[in-house]
């Protein structure tokens, strides 16, 4: 069941991003940080009613953020559509103990979905340049590689940014 996230639900998506965290760094991967995803940016997403919560009885196994504003960091980027009626994926995750089951195909091809029924012309997001297995989930669905962006605080390394035009 895929719903939009409450206030009261912040104390468990923060718990089923860190643990996705620890997971990545376990294997190298320095995508978020103690500091990112905050509490700051989910609460903002919830009160913008952009945040989504993915239950497994009644136990949030992940997220995403589906919004129609684009941050400033994505303006260099080279959109194979106009910035017109676009949808941006952040902050997708899945619990690690539910990983590797079809958890986040379900979050992208519900956020596709509402994309559609909203009337965007495509969908964008970036991920981590160091992390293979997220480039190949999103090329697999579709999604083409256009640029990259940097987040100097989260990492050294590059943000590739991707499109799926719907």
């Amino acid at each position: 069941m895929i719903d939009l996230a409450k206030l009261s639900e912040l104390h468990e998506i923060l718990q089923v991003t860190d643990d996705c965290r620890i997971a990545m760094e376990k294997k190298g991967i320095y995508q978020w940080t103690t500091a990112y995803p905050s509490r700051k940016a989910f609460k903002n997403d919830i009160e913008r009613k952009e945040l989504y919560v993915l239950k497994n009885n009644l136990t949030i196994i992940g997220c995403v953020v589906l919004s129609t504003h684009m941050d400033v960091e994505y303006t260099p980027v080279s959109w194979l559509t106009p910035n017109t009626a676009n949808y941006y994926v952040h902050r997708l995750a899945v619990h690690p103990n539910f990983q590797g089951k079809g958890y986040a195909q379900r979050l992208m091809d519900f956020a596709e979905d509402f994309a559609l029924k909203n009337k965007a012309i495509s969908i964008r997001l970036d991920t981590f340049s160091q992390n293979k297995r997220n480039q190949k989930f999103y090329e697999q669905r579709g999604y083409v590689k256009l640029g990259d962006i940097f987040f100097p605080n989260q990492s050294e390394h590059p943000f590739h940014c991707y499109e799926l035009v719907l």
